[in-house]
C-alpha cells in the first residue's frame, strides 16, 4: 500500500500546470480576489434540471437525436453538439437559431455555466425575433431574419475553440462572433489577457494588425480597412487599437487569431474579418508558449 501511495503522489506530482494559469492564480492573490468560500451561482444547472431540459432539447430538435445518434458511448471526448434549434420560416419573416452545448466536460461547473450562457443568449434572441415580428405585424408587416449557429474553430488534444455567430438581417445584415477557448487538460477558459505578462499585448498586437491592413490593401484593391493607409482615407474615427478582451481564438496550430465584427474595422462587404498574429510578435509579451507557440 506505502508504495502504491508513493506512485500516485509522484504521478500527481509530475502533472504539468500550464504557468498561464500559475500566472492568473499569482495576481489574483496579489489582488486579494481569491474567495475560497465562493459557492457556484445558483443558476448554474443541477443534475436533475439538466436532464430535463436534455430531454426538451430532443423533443424540440430533430436535429439534436441526429447529431446524438453520431456521437461514440464509449469513452469521455469533449463534444460540442446542438442542444436546440429555435426554427421561424414565414414569408418575410425567418429565424434559425442554434444552441450549442459542451458535453464530458469533467468540470461541471465550466460546462454548466458556459451551457446555460449558451441557453440564455439562444432564448433572448429568439424572443427578441419574436417580439419584433409582433411588432412590425402590428405596423402592416416588413422583413426580418436572424441566423445564429455556431462554429468548432479548433479541436485538438490540447484546444476547444467555439465561435458562436449572429446574423441579423434588417433591410442590410449585420454579424457578430463570439468566442470561447478551452484548455481541454486542464479544464479551463482560457482569456485573452492571460496569456500575456501584462497589457502591453494591446499596443503589440494592435500594431501588428495595422501593419497587416496596410499590407493588404496595398496589394489587393478590394480590402479596405477603416485605418490610415488601408485604402480608406475618410473615416471619422480610424482603428488604433483592440479592446482589453478582443474576441480571439486559438487556431489548431496554436497561433493566436484576433477576430473583428462586421463593420467594426471595415466596410459591411468585408464582412467578419480575422487576423493571425505571428508568433514571433508576442514572444516578449506571452506568459509561456504553452498555448501559443
Amino acid at each position: 500500500m506505502d508504495e502504491k501511495l508513493k506512485e500516485l503522489e509522484k504521478q500527481y506530482n509530475e502533472v504539468s500546470i500550464p504557468k498561464e494559469l500559475d500566472f492568473v492564480v499569482e495576481n489574483a492573490l496579489k489582488q486579494g480576489k481569491k474567495n475560497r468560500k465562493k459557492r457556484a451561482p445558483q443558476w448554474l444547472l443541477g443534475s436533475a434540471a439538466a436532464a430535463m431540459l436534455f430531454t426538451a432539447g430532443l423533443n424540440v430538435s430533430p436535429a439534436m437525436a441526429r447529431t446524438l445518434s453520431d456521437i461514440p458511448v464509449v469513452g469521455s471526448v469533449v463534444k460540442v453538439l446542438t442542444w436546440t434549434e429555435y426554427e421561424v420560416k414565414e414569408e418575410t419573416y425567418d429565424a434559425d437559431i442554434k444552441v450549442p452545448s459542451i458535453e464530458n466536460l469533467k468540470n461541471k461547473d465550466l460546462a454548466n455555466a458556459l451551457n446555460e450562457k449558451y441557453r440564455s443568449e439562444g432564448k433572448a434572441l429568439y424572443n427578441d425575433f419574436i417580439a419584433e415580428v409582433g411588432d412590425l405585424k402590428a405596423n402592416g408587416g416588413g422583413h426580418l431574419g436572424v441566423d445564429s449557429g455556431y462554429d468548432v474553430k479548433t479541436d485538438n488534444d490540447q484546444i476547444l475553440s467555439i465561435g458562436r455567430y449572429t446574423v441579423n438581417t434588417v433591410g442590410s445584415s449585420s454579424t457578430t462572433m463570439h468566442y470561447d477557448t478551452i484548455d481541454k487538460q486542464n479544464e479551463i477558459l482560457i482569456t485573452l489577457p492571460m496569456l500575456f505578462k501584462d497589457d502591453n499585448y494591446i499596443k503589440t498586437i494592435s500594431d501588428n494588425i495595422i501593419e497587416q491592413m496596410r499590407k493588404q490593401a496595398a496589394s489587393d484593391s478590394d480590402k479596405v480597412y477603416w485605418v490610415k493607409g488601408a485604402g480608406h482615407e475618410e473615416v471619422t474615427e480610424n482603428f488604433t487599437a483592440i479592446k482589453a478582451d478582443q474576441q480571439f481564438y486559438i487556431s489548431d496550430k496554436g497561433k493566436l487569431v484576433i477576430s473583428f465584427d462586421k463593420y467594426e474595422v471595415a466596410p459591411g462587404y468585408m464582412g467578419v474579418v480575422e487576423f493571425e498574429i505571428p508568433t514571433d510578435v508576442l514572444k516578449k509579451d506571452l506568459v509561456s508558449s504553452n498555448y501559443i507557440h
